[in-house]
């Protein structure tokens, strides 16, 4: 998941669900399903491998390169809510 400013171990409620599923059935939001929230700890902070950029004109010595390292967080599922969307 992007980055989320939590600390390790830090319990986070995600409110905005999309979609449940489960062996036979399946609820889909829309956009998001009314009631339903996961609740998830946070395991890591971290960043991504880095990306290079690299921007090149042909004929006109135009050269740039660049890198960028996306934040992240690492979610485990704790528990999933439907709430009234059961």
């Amino acid at each position: 998941m992007d980055y989320l400013p939590v600390e390790e171990g830090d319990q986070v409620e995600l409110d905005k669900v999309l979609l449940v599923a489960d062996e036979d059935k399946v609820m889909v939001g829309t956009p998001i399903v009314k009631g339903a929230s996961v609740m998830a700890e946070a395991l890591k902070q971290g960043r991504t491998r880095k990306i290079i950029v690299f921007k090149y004109k042909p004929k006109v010595r135009y050269r740039r390169k660049k890198g960028h390292r996306q934040l992240y967080t690492s979610l485990a599922i704790k528990n999933i809510n439907l709430g009234e969307a059961s």
